[in-house]
This record gives C-alpha cells, structure tokens and sequence, in this order.
C-alpha cells in the first residue's frame, strides 16, 4: 500500500527515539519535583534512622556493657526501638506519597498515548495488530513507576547515605575505608558495561511482547475460525515460538542481571573478608575497639546497599527507559490533525460530493483507481458495482477520508477534500459496513454510541426506523440485551439493523453503505431494505452493491472495472446499452 509504504518507509529512516536520563528528568521527574523532594526528604531520614543502630552497637560493646550502666542500657533501647519506628513510618508515607503518584502517572501516561493513537491515520492501523497496540499503551509505559516511584529515590537517598557512611567509616579507620573502594571500584564498571547490554535486550523484549499479545488477541477473536478448521495445534505452535523469543529475551536480561548481583555478591563478600582480616589486625594491636569494628560492619552495608541495589534498580531504570523509548516513537507519530494544510472548518453541510479525475494506488507502480470522475449531488444516491478488487471499496475509502488521493482532487460542497479539518467533515458522516462492528455491551448502548445524549424519543425514532424492535420486542430485556463481543449472540441481519439504527440516531449528511445487505436471508433483506431506504432519506449516498437488484432505484450506478468507470446512468439506461452492468443485471437474476 503506497501509503503505508511511505509511513512505514518514514519511521524506519527516523533515528529511533533514545530517551536519556536527563530527558526522562525533564519530563517526568522534575514536573513532580516536590513529591519527589518530599521522598528524598523521607528517605534521607529512614537512612538517617538506619545509622542509629551501628552508632548505638559501638556504644553498647564499648560503654554500657563494660560499665555494667543498666539505665544506659534501658536509654539505648528506646532509641534504637524509636529510630526503628521512624524507619516504618517514613515507608509508609513514602509508598503513599511515591508509589500512589507513580501509579497515577503510569494511568495518566496510558491515556494520553491512546489518545495519540486514536489520533492516528487508518493507514496506522491497517499496518499494525490491534493487539500490539494494547501492549504498547498498557505495558510500555509501566516502567516509569520506577522514575517517579521509590526506585529511583531509593537510590537517590542511598546514595546520600552511603556518603555519611564513608564520612564515619574514614573517621573509624581510612586504610580500611580505601581497601573496601578496590572492589566496589571493580563492580561498578561490570555494573555500567552490563547496562549498555541490558537496554536493547529491553527494548526488544517490549517489541517481542507487541507481537505475542497481538496474534493472541487475534486467536481468541478468530476462535470460531479456528475451530472450524481443527487448526488449534498450530495456533499452538505459533504461540509457543511467541512465547518461546520471550523467554530467550528474559533469559539474555537475566543472565546480565546475574552476572552484576554474582560480582557485587563475590567482590563485596572479598571487601568484607578483607575487612575482618585488617580489623582483626588493628583490634589486636588496639588501634580500634571491638565496638568501633561492629559499627564500621554496620556502615560498611550501608555504604555498599546502594551499589547492591544498583543491579536492581539499574535494571529497573534501563527497563523504563526502553519502554518510554517505544513510547516516544509512538507519541513522535504525525496524528491525522497534524496536517497544517487541513485548516478549512466545515459549518452547514449540503452534502455535494465530486471526484475530479482522482488516482489512487497502494504501492508503487502498482495504481488502484485510473482519473475518477463523477458528481454526487446532495441527497442522491451513487451506487458502484463491479468486480471484486475493481476499486469499489477504494473510492468509499476515499469518500470517507479514510484514504487521500494520490493525484486529482475530492471535493465536499466545492470545497477540497484534502484541506478540511477531518473532525468537522466526518460529524456529517455515517458508514455503514457489510460486516459491521458491534461493541460488546447492551443493543441500547451500541445504538447510542454516536450521540450518547440522544433522547429517548430520538433513540426509539431510530429503532423503529431501522426494524431493530421487530426482533427486540421479543428480547426478554428489549433493548438492554447483551449482545456479547462483536455482537456474536445476534445474527446477521440483527446486527446490520443495529448498524443502520445507529446510523440513523447519528444523522448524517453523507452515508457511506459498503455491501451492507450481502450474505443476508430474504426476510432479512427486505427488512434492512425498508430500514436503508429510510437511513438514505434526503441524504448524499454511497453504496457499494453486491445484489444489484437492491440498487434498481440509485440515482447514477458507476460500474467500475480495473479501478476505472466503465459505464455509468441509472438503472434502465445501463440496461438499455446491454453492456457490462447488463451482462451482470442478468447474471444474477438468472441465479
């Protein structure tokens, strides 16, 4: 498809987004920076509360236990069990505060990128599984919890704590602080290799992920198909090799991911080794207290948590990132409103539809439509009829706006197509499908989808209108039937129906009927006749026509052969000429 070809061909020249810290800092974290201040404020006093214990563990072995002083004793308790209670206290308040707005950040996150998507050209679409989008919009952006969440302050205030930590750990002993940096140093640079491989690993796991849930969203919507067809083993095996990248991508991550909790597991295990061995040393020749070498144990773990959790929480972060990266190549997308040339805004509409000489193709070289040309003056009714794959379904595409010329011009009351803002030309707009999509809910709430406010007179206007109460007075609960997933509890005919009451409760100026009564009964047929013939009063109609007895009344039948108008007149004058619509004509009324 050209036009696809060309978005497509347009994003894969584009530098894919690499969102950095510093820009995710910009544009999440410091929007919320006094949430964020507040957490560091908390965390720095959960850690600040933390070093009471190794403070008070040297008071006790060098103070307390030799001078047998019980009320010391007693005192030193109740701090310790106060600083312990400061600790759960600002964990608390830190989820309430961080964890909850991480939340309503990952919700609030959600929404603007399905308003973004929604925002997106049907050529948008038409390329991509539905069920990929749902990963993109659900999943990619669940990683910035870890930004705005604790992570990302946890190793904030860490940090901070771990820099009072090496302040008291120099003033305890400075050659057993500067041994302890030889291995840290060490994992440090393993740890920032392994990220720089972890993040691609990432960013492929999103995309991997996009792929499994779309083709099993289309299993579980294919279900009848494949059943029909005994074809469930290989739906099986195409899950199974879905799922089966996923768990080679997770293993690649984790595999990183052990190899930095391995290295700080053996160097910090080296450093704390090393340490008994030099504080030993310094113990025996009374250079340190017992005391003094429990406290530098102490505020050794709490200089090196930040680094231990540095695995994690580094991961975490590379995690966010490659998702927010997927995120912003989504949001990056130019949406259909985008087009600077769209700048007319459609008020009262007559309803004058024209093709002027329009081209049309998919691919290149590879034309659709050859120099349309025809007029639909408002109110009439336009049929085309042809072949499959003449082009029928392109020129209602076209109509629609769903599509855009490759050459000539459309034209709506004289005006060009192409610079119309899409919002104010398609509230004038219905369509109609041959297999027309139903929300799962009630036959009420599908009716109502366009004008959600419509009255109740106005809502039974259109149901009598369009014989949906034929069948619904038999409902037990009439309209508030539940008609499950894409209407599959209702038949054909009763869906169609639905589809043109909801047409009509629309009102449009333009309708656009692409096939809307094949592969239906004779009664019901003649039922959705009734129902169309009062959908297309007073109102521009296009309508692609299978049973060509269904059009006799049309105002002008366009025969369309090659992506090319090969006859056009009503119906008695195509039959007069004997052509192709004749040939047809008669074809069918033979069967």
């Amino acid at each position: 498809m050209q036009h696809l070809k060309d978005n497509s061909s347009d994003i894969k020249n584009k530098k894919k987004p690499k969102v950095t810290l510093k820009q995710a800092f910009k544009t999440i974290i410091w929007p919320r920076r006094k949430l964020v201040f507040i957490g560091l404020i908390l965390i720095v006093i959960r850690s600040l509360a933390g070093l009471v214990l190794p403070m008070q563990s040297k008071v006790l072995l060098d103070q307390v236990v030799p001078s047998k002083d019980y009320n010391q004793l007693y005192t030193l308790i109740i701090i310790v069990i106060a600083s312990i209670l400061i600790q759960a206290i600002t964990s608390f308040l830190l989820t309430k505060v961080l964890s909850i707005q991480a939340q309503y950040l990952i919700s609030e996150l959600r929404s603007q990128v399905q308003k973004k998507v929604l925002s997106l050209p049907i050529s948008f679409f038409d390329n991509t599984k539905s069920g990929a989008l749902v990963s993109r919009i659900m999943s990619d952006v669940e990683g910035v919890r870890n930004l705005i969440g604790t992570g990302l302050v946890q190793l904030v205030g860490g940090t901070v704590t771990a820099i009072i930590s090496v302040k008291l750990l120099i003033d305890i002993n400075l050659w057993m602080t500067l041994f302890v940096f030889i291995p840290l140093s060490v994992f440090g640079f393993v740890a920032l290799k392994a990220f720089k491989y972890i993040r691609p690993i990432f960013r492929a796991r999103g995309k991997i992920n996009a792929e499994v849930k779309g083709r099993l969203t289309e299993t579980l919507a294919g279900i009848r198909v494949i059943k029909a067809f005994n074809a469930e083993d290989q739906e099986n095996i195409v899950f199974e090799k879905g799922v089966d990248n996923i768990f080679k991508n997770v293993k690649k991550s984790m595999t990183a991911t052990a190899i930095m909790t391995s290295s700080s597991t053996f160097l910090i295990g080296l450093a704390s080794a090393g340490i008994m061995g030099i504080g030993g040393y310094y113990m025996m020749q009374d250079e340190i207290t017992s005391g003094q070498f429990l406290e530098f144990m102490f505020l050794l773990a709490f200089m090196v948590a930040p680094i231990v959790q540095m695995s994690n929480i580094g991961s975490q972060l590379t995690e966010a990132l490659a998702g927010l990266d997927r995120t912003e190549e989504l949001m990056n997308m130019a949406a259909e409103d985008d087009d600077t040339n769209r700048t007319i805004e459609l008020q009262d509409l007559k309803g004058d539809i024209a093709f002027k000489d329009v081209s049309f193709a998919y691919e290149e070289d590879k034309p659709v439509l050859h120099n349309i040309d025809f007029n639909a003056p408002s109110g009439s009714v336009i049929a085309l009829v042809g072949s499959s794959g003449s082009g029928k379904s392109t020129i209602a595409g076209l109509s629609a706006t769903f599509l855009n010329p490759e050459s000539g011009e459309i034209t709506i009351d004289g005006k060009d197509l192409s610079k119309v803002k899409l919002k104010s030309f398609r509230k004038h707009l219905g369509v109609v499908l041959q297999d027309e999509f139903l929300f799962e809910g009630t036959i009420r709430e599908n009716i109502m989808f366009p004008r959600p406010n419509a009255t109740e007179a106005q809502l039974l206007a259109a149901v009598k209108a369009a014989y949906v109460n034929e069948f619904t007075d038999r409902f037990d609960d009439g309209l508030e039937t539940l008609i499950g997933e894409r209407g599959v509890k209702l038949s054909g005919g009763q869906r169609q129906r639905i589809a043109i009451a909801r047409a009509i409760l629309a009102d449009p100026k333009i309708i656009i009927l692409d096939e809307a009564t094949s592969n239906l009964d004779t009664e019901s047929e003649a039922l959705i006749q009734k129902s169309l013939a009062e959908l297309t009063k007073n109102r521009t109609t296009i309508v692609i026509a299978h049973r060509l007895s269904t059009i006799r009344k049309a105002d002008q039948i366009l025969v369309i052969e090659n992506g090319k108008i090969a006859e056009r007149g009503n119906h008695d004058e195509l039959i007069a000429t004997k052509g192709r619509y004749f040939d047809l004509y008669t074809y069918q009324a033979k069967i």
